[in-house]
């Protein structure tokens, strides 16, 4: 009897890990962990443009030091926010995007005040870093997507059954997305007074 249910265990265990998806979750798992490490560095990217605009910025308008400040303090709390690749639960990702709209913010803070200066927006310097910010912000967007969409072909695969039930067992869990910032469906206001 005893080796009946060892050859039947044989038999049915290949059988039933075969078409369990397992090494389909860890390909695409391993994915995800690979995509954002894109969008990370293209985050970084951005950080390590920012000191020199604000350097550029600094000569000419040094009595904005208020905005430089924020600036620099927005670069330093987006840096030191980061998340474990093998963590990307929805909370630790609006927490990571929380502090990258602060750096947002800050820098639209700071265009906005380099408009009152002419001799900034006609230095070489700060238009060349300027289009590269702008390229940078592009990056973001389109890895962001790229994220979101390895995502969601994540978790809809451990999400499907009998997989769901295999995903539990090897604790594949479901992973976060990038997601709008609250209010962003609002248009926002422009003014030429």
């Amino acid at each position: 009897m005893k080796y009946l249910h060892k050859l039947l265990t044989l038999t049915l265990l290949p059988l039933l890990l075969g078409s369990c998806g397992y090494n389909q979750m860890v390909s695409l798992d391993e994915s995800c962990t690979s995509q954002w490490a894109n969008v990370e560095n293209v985050y970084q990217r951005r950080a390590d443009l920012i000191p020199n605009l604000v350097n550029t910025v600094k000569g000419a308008a040094g009595t904005e030091k208020d905005i430089l400040t924020g600036v620099m303090e927005a670069r330093a709390k987006a840096t030191s926010t980061t998340i474990d690749a093998n963590n990307l639960t929805p909370d630790k990702i609006a927490q990571f995007q929380q502090a990258q709209d602060g750096l947002s913010s800050a820098l639209s803070r700071l265009l906005v005040t380099v408009e009152r200066y002419p001799d900034i927006k006609s230095n070489q310097n700060f238009l060349e870093l300027q289009a590269q910010l702008e390229g940078t912000e592009n990056r973001i967007s389109v890895e962001r997507k790229k994220f979101n969409d390895q995502v969601n072909a994540y978790n809809s695969y451990i999400r499907q059954f009998p997989r769901v039930i295999y995903a539990a067992w090897f604790d594949f869990e479901k992973k976060g997305y990038f997601e709008s910032t609250p209010g962003s469906e609002q248009a926002p206001q422009v003014s030429f007074d």
